[in-house]
């Protein structure tokens, strides 16, 4: 077909430029549930103990929201159990990496300079969403293949590495739908990302309602692609039409994308879009008021995903005695994972943990914005005022450092909140847990800084700063579990910080992972005063 002239080449040209972050991102979320073979076998050497620990979360509503369903007590079932959240990240993946090769590249005016050539009108989108698949394949691929090395039966490794596989084809083509109705990346993005928080709201409502006696609302789960991975059962009597299910509606959403593209303009979007005002306000006058107008939307969604989060976990916090005293082995669980006095104390540790991991995802983001409005060509009339590089650039570097601590500050208070009101004393706990989530921010800084050294000092190379992010969530997730040498632990900035709350409060490294987030960030700042904008 003519509309597809072109597909071959553009594929090699996704995977030369994806190259260091695609693998990346493979290999860690592939392996990662490998690591929970050794954690939960060492925990629950015994049938006994898997059954006792399976009866006590299982029924934990906790638990089954951010786990999903547990069909059973076998080592391979609480495997996947466990790995129950990683489609989630394996559908934000997809969603990110097709807008990345569809939207973007016309916002950026490279899909029209391509189009200039022999290629067919929807071979960007063919390209994208093929790539994006065979990532997700390839991730299921690894995902089986290590479960199987670790013992588990082929039958049920593969069923799960499907599962995640096929609901991250979903979410792909969901993306592919979303980046026609909206004229900026920025908006196809928001309409794809809430649509993969709904369908897990659904999947959530199903499940919490299976627990109940009466199970009216079970069938939302079937609603949402996250629910049709969990429905093939792996490891518990395979079920394997939600697969062809997944598959045929991502099917059916590429062809409705592949319509929507042939009935609008390059660079256009379906719906819409609102015109602005005739002239600037007041606020846009300023580097850091331009900023703000760039980014407010990105912190406004990233605050009320860490607040609702923050609700969610405060208040299951209270269920975590019942769950130790119904399954007492869960209490080497939290004291392993946390490493600090109290269980409760170290739920929030780990909690806070992840948090501080997300809010790094964020600071990274948003100094990529800065790379966004290079490499679009929408910095040079701005740099060509009064305004310095520098100057320009600390708009947007000052939403990578108050943006973490807002989002932080956020999730702090509503876990702290919730968890005071369940026990009664607010006071007790909200200061103790709002700090908690505060200390992580030196190290999310640290992150953002190596963003911000990539982007100054090598420009075309500042999305490999999300391979840092990978490397931290490597070592957070699973360097305990697998015990690897210390040294490694300490190549993440996070392993440097207090365990709070409970543990003893160190300033010491907070000062110097702060001071080390300053050097690498003025590195960033000095280079980018010294190179050609945009880059070559």
């Amino acid at each position: 077909m003519r509309e597809l002239t072109g597909v071959g080449g553009l594929i090699r040209l996704i995977l030369r430029r994806d190259r260091v972050l695609t693998p990346l991102w493979v290999l860690f979320v592939g392996l990662v549930p490998v690591s929970y073979v050794a954690a939960i076998d060492g925990l629950f050497p015994t049938e006994a103990g898997r059954r006792a620990y399976a009866a006590a979360s299982g029924h934990n509503g906790g638990f089954v929201a951010l786990y999903g369903p547990l069909h059973g007590s076998s080592l391979g079932e609480l495997v996947a159990w466990r790995a129950g959240f990683i489609p989630i990240v394996i559908g934000l993946f997809s969603i990110l990496t097709v807008i990345r090769h569809t939207r973007t590249e016309e916002e950026a005016g490279r899909r029209e300079l391509l189009g200039s050539t022999v290629m067919g009108r929807h071979a960007g989108l063919a390209a994208a969403l093929a790539v994006t698949m065979a990532a997700d394949l390839v991730l299921g691929a690894i995902l089986a293949g290590g479960l199987v090395g670790q013992g588990l039966p082929a039958t049920g490794s593969w069923a799960l590495g499907l599962g995640f596989a096929a609901c991250g084809w979903v979410y792909a083509a969901v993306a592919a739908v979303a980046a026609q109705l909206t004229g900026g990346a920025g908006g196809a993005r928001g309409i794809a990302i809430g649509l993969l928080g709904a369908t897990f709201v659904l999947r959530v409502t199903g499940d919490l309602s299976g627990l109940s006696s009466d199970g009216t609302l079970t069938w939302a789960s079937w609603l949402s692609p996250i629910g049709w991975a969990h429905r093939v059962r792996p490891y518990a009597g395979e079920t394997w039409w939600p697969l062809a299910l997944a598959a045929g509606v991502a099917a059916l959403l590429a062809a409705v994308a592949v319509a929507l593209s042939a009935r609008r303009d390059i660079g256009a979007g379906l719906l819409p879009q609102r015109l602005g005002p005739a002239s600037a306000g007041a606020g846009l006058c300023s580097p850091l008021g331009l900023a703000w107008r760039l980014h407010r939307s990105l912190l406004a969604g990233w605050t009320a995903g860490f607040l609702a989060l923050g609700v969610v976990l405060g208040y299951l916090a209270a269920g975590i005695g019942d769950l130790v005293r119904d399954a007492p082995a869960m209490s080497d669980i939290m004291i392993r994972i946390g490493g600090v006095r109290g269980l409760v104390d170290s739920y929030f540790s780990g909690l806070v943990a992840l948090f501080g991991l997300l809010a790094a995802g964020y600071a990274i983001q948003a100094t990529l914005r800065a790379r966004e409005e290079e490499s679009s060509g929408r910095a040079e009339p701005v740099l060509g005022t009064a305004v310095g590089r520098v100057r320009w650039a600390a708009g947007h570097l000052a939403f990578s450092l108050l943006g973490p601590a807002v989002a932080l500050a956020a999730a702090g208070l509503a876990m702290g909140l919730t968890h005071g009101l369940n026990t009664g004393d607010v006071g007790r706990e909200l200061p103790r847990v709002l700090g908690a989530a505060m200390v992580q921010l030196p190290a999310v800084w640290v992150l953002g800084a190596v963003a911000v050294l990539l982007f100054g000092l090598l420009p075309r190379l500042a999305a490999v700063s999300w391979g840092a992010l990978a490397i931290c969530l490597l070592i957070g997730l699973v360097g305990p579990a697998l015990r690897v040498d210390e040294r490694l632990l300490e190549v993440s900035p996070f392993t440097h910080l207090p365990r709070l709350p409970g543990g003893p409060m160190n300033v010491t490294p907070l000062l110097w992972l702060a001071v080390v987030a300053a050097v690498l960030a003025g590195a960033g700042l000095a280079a980018l005063r010294r190179r050609d904008i945009p880059a070559a």
